[in-house]
C-alpha cells in the first residue's frame, strides 16, 4: 500500500508540474518559442496570492485576482520582451528570457527579501482513509483542479474560435494571417492562458510547500520544462502527462532511494528522452529546411 501511496502522492506533485508545463508547451506550440521565465511569473503569482489575502481577499478571490494578475503580467512578458524579436534567432530569444527571468527574481528579491514568506493554510488539512490507503484532502484537491483545468483547456483549444485560431497559428503563421487571424493577439492569449494556469500551480505550490522566496519559480520552472520536453512540447496532452510521470519519478525517488538523488533522478529522465525520442512522447518530427 505504500508504493500506492507513494504514487498518489507523485500525481499531486506532477499535477502542479502539468500545469506550469502546459504554459510552456502552449507558448513553444503557439510562438515557437521557450519562455524561460515562466518559472518566474509563477512565483509571481504565489506572491500575488499573499498579498490579496493579507488584504482580506477570502481564499477563492485572492486565488482569482492571483490568476488575473499572473496572466496580466505574460501578456506584458510577451508585448515588451518577446514580441519585438519575432522573426529573430532563437539564441536572442533565449537570452532575452533568462534576462526577464533574472530580472523578475530581482523585482521581487528587492520587493519581499529573499526570506521565505509564510503561505497561509487555505485548503482543508486531514487525510481520507480507504482501506490501507491515506490521501491528504490537498492532494485530492490538486488532481481534481488539475483535471478540471485540463478538461476546460482542452474543450477552449478545440471548440471555440480563438482555439482554433491557435491551432491554426501553431500550424503556419504566415497562412494563418492571410486567413485574417490576428497572430499577435493569438500568441498574447496563449502567454495569458500559460500563465494563469500557471498561477493556479503557483498557489498549489504555497499550499503544500507553506513557504515561499523569490526563487522558488527557478526549479519548479525547469522540472516543468523537462515535463514538457517528456510529453512532447507543443502537445498540450503531453505536458500534462509528463509532468505526472516526472512527479509519480520524484516521489518514488524520494521515498525508496534517497531526497538527494530526486534531482537527479528528473534530470536523467530528461537526457534519456533526449536520446531516445528527441521529440517527446507524445511530439512529432519535423523536417526543416535549412
Amino acid at each position: 500500500m505504500d508504493f500506492i501511496n507513494q504514487i498518489i502522492n507523485g500525481l499531486s506533485t506532477g499535477s502542479m508540474y502539468a500545469l506550469v508545463a502546459v504554459g510552456y508547451t502552449m507558448v513553444y506550440g503557439i510562438g515557437k518559442m521557450i519562455n524561460f521565465a515562466h518559472g518566474e511569473i509563477i512565483m509571481a503569482s504565489a506572491y500575488f496570492a499573499l498579498i490579496s489575502m493579507h488584504a482580506g481577499m477570502p481564499p477563492f478571490i485572492a486565488l482569482l485576482i492571483s490568476v488575473i494578475l499572473t496572466a496580466c503580467l505574460g501578456i506584458l512578458t510577451e508585448k515588451i520582451a518577446y514580441k519585438p524579436l519575432r522573426g529573430k534567432g532563437s539564441l536572442e530569444v533565449l537570452i532575452t528570457a533568462i534576462g526577464v527571468s533574472y530580472l523578475l527574481q530581482n523585482i521581487f528579491y528587492m520587493i519581499f527579501t529573499s526570506s521565505g514568506k509564510t503561505f497561509p493554510e487555505i485548503m482543508p488539512k486531514g487525510t481520507l482513509t480507504f482501506g490501507g490507503l491515506s490521501v491528504t484532502y490537498i492532494t485530492l484537491i490538486t488532481l481534481a483542479v488539475t483535471a478540471v483545468c485540463t478538461i476546460l483547456l482542452l474543450l477552449f483549444i478545440n471548440k471555440t474560435k480563438m482555439g482554433k485560431a491557435m491551432r491554426a497559428v501553431s500550424e503556419d503563421q504566415g497562412a494563418a494571417a492571410l486567413m485574417g487571424i490576428n497572430v499577435s493577439t493569438t500568441i498574447s492569449t496563449a502567454f495569458a492562458i500559460g500563465s494563469g494556469l500557471g498561477a493556479i500551480a503557483g498557489v498549489i505550490y504555497g499550499c503544500k510547500f507553506s513557504l515561499i522566496n523569490p526563487y522558488i519559480g527557478a526549479m519548479l520552472g525547469i522540472k516543468a520544462f523537462i515535463a514538457a520536453v517528456l510529453g512532447g512540447i507543443g502537445s498540450i496532452q503531453g505536458a500534462m502527462i509528463g509532468g505526472l510521470m516526472i512527479g509519480v519519478a520524484e516521489s518514488l525517488t524520494i521515498s525508496y532511494i534517497s531526497s538527494d538523488f530526486a534531482d537527479a533522478v528528473v534530470f536523467g529522465i530528461l537526457i534519456i528522452i533526449l536520446l531516445v525520442k528527441p521529440a517527446g512522447l507524445f511530439g512529432n518530427n519535423v523536417r526543416e529546411k535549412v
